[in-house]
């Protein structure tokens, strides 16, 4: 039982390090990536877009949240191959790149979708365990003097970033 017990340990302390990266990704990709994306829609065909995105049927919201993940895969795949070719600063600046836009479309279209993507109980489950797994790991973060050390400084990047832009 002790071995049981120490093997769950271990895994559940690789489960949490993992969801504390895609926290991670989250505050610095998702939120502020997605929220690009969505000044997009003024442009009036934009907005026509996602207004069309955001009723379509349960189904067909399921296959248009998976499409950024499968359309950027062959991305990645040739980013890979340059890599292997000798050409690695630009297959990571592709693989950053494909990351980066994939990150803005799946948040702008998860807020767009969420409403039918919420109609499969499996999907419901899997968003209600994520923000409790999620409140859970940013309570253990938050109180870790490298989280708020990261944060601090996240905020110090982006004032002095905004006040480049602003000028």
């Amino acid at each position: 039982m002790k071995v049981i017990g120490a093997a769950w340990r271990g895994l559940r302390s690789l489960l949490l390090a993992l969801a504390a990266i895609v926290i991670f990704i989250e505050e610095w990709g998702w939120r502020p990536l997605s929220a690009m994306v969505a000044r997009l829609d003024r442009w009036p065909p934009l907005g026509r877009l996602e207004a069309r995105i955001a009723a379509v049927p349960r189904h067909v919201a399921l296959l248009l949240f998976l499409a950024p993940a499968m359309l950027l895969f062959p991305l990645k795949l040739v980013a890979l191959w340059l890599i292997n070719q000798g050409h690695a600063t630009l297959g990571v600046s592709l693989i950053v790149l494909a990351k980066l836009v994939g990150t803005a479309i799946v948040g702008r279209l998860f807020v767009l979708l969420e409403r039918q993507l919420m109609t499969f109980p499996w999907f419901a489950h899997a968003l209600a365990w994520w923000h409790r797994t999620k409140a859970h790991v940013t309570t253990a973060l938050g109180e870790s003097t490298l989280w708020r050390t990261m944060r601090v400084l996240r905020r110090r990047v982006l004032r002095a970033w905004w006040r480049r832009v602003a000028r």
